[in-house]
């Protein structure tokens, strides 16, 4: 399993932003539709009425971010071994992103946690969003492009740099049909 851009890539199945586990609130890009998964939102939009993906809510990567996870990180050891009686906090929910799906003249809004928590990177947001653009260009298309991340994620055994993630998500943006 890997993230790349806003996509969670585990043995062939395309999530976006984290893989949901339980009831938690999440996105599958499947052959036949946008999933939504998790309480509240199960349901599925199929490919051929979907006409636009559109992300927002994404959480940008700054040191100010990043600042404040190791500081919290931080905080939280020197009170755990202050305070040993005091149970070990599990932390803060990831931040949640947006998906809105406009499908025969109508809009429904998606919800799922981010998968990086110090935040995605203007550049990999950008490409990402090329990509959810892609899969509404017509089936022949999305099949080949959600096809081509697939098969990366089955064949791939670990997370990739920031460089090899940008050019796999600027190959499925620019996927011939």
């Amino acid at each position: 399993m890997a993230m790349v851009g806003l996509f969670w890539i585990a043995e062939g199945d395309v999530y976006l932003g984290a893989k949901p586990s339980g009831m938690a609130p999440g996105v599958r890009l499947t052959p036949e539709g946008v999933m939504g998964l998790g309480d509240g939102q199960s349901r599925l939009h199929l490919w051929e009425d979907v006409h636009a993906l559109t992300m927002a809510d994404v959480p940008l990567k700054s040191l100010l971010r990043r600042a404040g996870i190791v500081g919290g990180v931080a905080v939280e050891t020197v009170m755990n071994l202050v305070l040993p009686e005091r149970p070990l906090r599990s932390g803060e929910a990831p931040p949640m992103m947006t998906l809105r799906v406009e499908s025969g003249g109508s809009g429904d809004t998606l919800r799922a946690y981010a998968a990086a928590a110090a935040g995605y990177s203007e550049t990999e947001v950008g490409l990402s969003g090329a990509v959810l653009s892609r899969l509404t260009d017509g089936a022949a298309t999305m099949a080949t492009t959600l096809a081509a991340m697939a098969d990366w994620g089955r064949t791939e055994g670990g997370a990739p740099r920031g460089a090899e993630r940008e050019r796999l998500l600027r190959r499925w943006a620019d996927q011939e049909a």
